[in-house]
């Protein structure tokens, strides 16, 4: 069975595709709302921001009257002391990230939900990422590269940012925006056999 991707991520794309997941892309001018709430941890940020965009999606289906299959949405972000670090809005913003990051240790959090026939579930998955102490020029030239611009952290684990990680536990997917064993659990979860 074929699933809606509510998502404009190419790595989410990418990563379905490596688990034999059949999509098609649900897309929008509009985009869900994803400014945190005062005072919001970043566990429910998460949460509420994945499953908002599975009701989008849901959305999208009904308004374009397009056959009804399961919705996937996903949603990552970054914790570090406490706080919630999404994308960069501008270049010295993405700079001012990655000297928070560099040195330090951080939890990514990506959340997925699946929307179909009035239920919807939600997983998370939490890693934790180490950098190494960069330096100036390093994170110059990384944010010149433009890489960094539509990354949450400010930074793609799977790029040139590689370079950059000195630990990591967890889900190396997940850190890319989609954690596929805990996708693949949760559309099982539906009667969807990925593979």
């Amino acid at each position: 069975m074929r699933i809606y991707l509510a998502s404009r991520s190419p790595r989410r794309r990418e990563l379905l595709h490596q688990i034999g997941v059949e999509f098609d892309t649900l897309l929008s001018d509009v985009e869900v709302d994803e400014t945190p709430w005062p005072d919001e941890v970043p566990r429910h940020y998460v949460e509420r921001v994945t499953r908002a965009k599975a009701e989008f999606g849901l959305h999208l289906l009904q308004e374009r009257d397009l056959p009804l299959r399961p919705i996937l949405s996903a949603d990552t972000t970054l914790e570090f002391a406490g706080q919630i670090i999404g994308k960069p809005r501008d270049a010295a913003d993405a700079t001012a990230i990655l000297h928070r990051l560099s040195g330090q240790t951080h939890q990514v959090l990506t959340g997925v939900a699946v929307h179909h026939l009035e239920r919807t579930e939600f997983v998370l998955s939490v890693s934790e990422v180490r950098f190494r102490v960069l330096d100036e020029h390093e994170i110059r030239h990384y944010v010149l590269s433009g890489e960094p611009m539509d990354k949450a952290g400010a930074y793609g684990i799977q790029g040139k940012a590689g370079l950059f990680v000195d630990y990591m536990s967890g889900s190396y997917s997940g850190v890319m925006g989609l954690p596929v064993c805990e996708t693949g659990e949760l559309l099982k979860r539906f009667g969807l056999r990925p593979l």
